[in-house]
């Protein structure tokens, strides 16, 4: 009997749940990531804070181009008016800038005139762009007037083109201005940040027009509705080609 008790096992102590030690490595990889989480976190704190605050500029300098634009109208309406009733003729303001369409290709066409279109950014039929008119670009213009169509673009017409046709042309590359955000890296420098800055230095041919214009991509249009009447007949004779001056945003409604 004393045998048997001495062989009987006795019950082994409960071990202790001990945790091991958690590797250096993993252990600077969470502290990492932590740290990393909080910075992104500040980010996109400041990155919403700048975007309410350039929500404000946006739409106060969106009022203040507003009010100028209505001004000038009704400024041009009093002076029409003024004219007519004392019997005198209004000079209307000598236009600043100019719409041109392409309407016609490079079948025949001379170098120099082919040269003046590529200097134009005019490469494809139906391309269009803004020009600041002076002795140079009228020259031009004269030049290569039985393949462009052109004249004096409105503030619709260059709004519509604008926020329907707008492309900007960054590295390169043709990107679609879908936030402002691009505007603004582009072309901060020059005061220009958002949509509305780009229209009025398009339509007021301000002092950084040509920078704002060449950030802009050629606009792409569609053929008008209804089709031309006559391309290589001038616009005077019943055609297409040449200079039509405010008619230019008809055509441009039926093209857009």
């Amino acid at each position: 009997r004393m045998a048997s008790q001495a062989d009987t096992p006795v019950a082994a102590a409960p071990k202790k749940n001990v945790r091991p030690p958690v590797p250096e490595s993993l252990r600077k990889m969470i502290q990492a990531r932590r740290e990393s989480r909080a910075r992104l976190h500040i980010i996109k704190e400041r990155v919403s804070l700048r975007k309410k605050e350039m929500r404000k500029i946006i739409i106060r300098r969106a009022e203040k181009y507003h009010n100028e634009y209505k001004a000038r109208e009704r400024h041009l309406v009093t002076e029409r008016r003024r004219a007519k009733r004392n019997g005198a003729f209004f000079r209307e303001p000598e236009a600043k800038l100019a719409l041109v369409v392409r309407i016609r290709g490079i079948n025949g066409v001379d170098p120099r005139t082919k040269k003046i279109l590529q200097l134009l950014r005019l490469r494809q039929i139906n391309n269009a762009v803004f020009v600041k008119l002076n002795g140079a670009t009228a020259n031009m213009l004269r030049l290569v007037e039985p393949y462009v169509a052109f004249g004096t673009p409105n503030l619709k017409t260059v709004r519509e083109l604008i926020y329907k046709r707008g492309f900007a042309k960054i590295g390169g590359q043709r990107i679609a201005i879908t936030d402002n955000w691009l505007i603004e890296k582009k072309l901060k420098k020059f005061n220009v940040v958002c949509i509305e800055d780009v229209i009025h230095e398009i339509l007021t041919v301000g002092p950084h027009f040509k920078e704002v214009n060449k950030f802009l991509w050629p606009f792409k249009l569609n053929c008008p509705r209804g089709g031309f009447s006559n391309k290589k007949k001038h616009f005077q004779e019943g055609g297409d080609a040449g200079n039509r001056e405010f008619k230019i945003n008809e055509l441009v409604q039926k093209m857009n």
